[in-house]
């Protein structure tokens, strides 16, 4: 399967987290939020300027920084 960036991903595209890359805060907040390896993601909408995206994350709806989102390696679904 394809992988590419969570930041990457267009309105309705789902995959499974694969990596968490970063360091430090950024990866300790992702974790917190449920953002983990072999967590399931669909990209629900994103800003009209790409920045932030909302996806569904865990049964909950979650908004992420187009920063935050291009370190989650996704792995996609067919």
């Amino acid at each position: 399967m394809k992988e590419k960036r969570l930041s990457e991903y267009k309105i309705g595209e789902y995959g499974k987290v694969k990596i968490v890359e970063g360091e430090g805060k950024i990866r300790r907040r992702l974790f917190d939020m449920g953002v983990t390896p072999s967590a399931d993601i669909i990209v629900r909408k994103r800003a009209p300027l790409g920045d932030p995206i909302e996806i569904t994350i865990r049964g909950y709806e979650l908004t992420l920084r187009e920063s935050e989102a291009s370190v989650v390696i996704m792995e996609g679904r067919k």
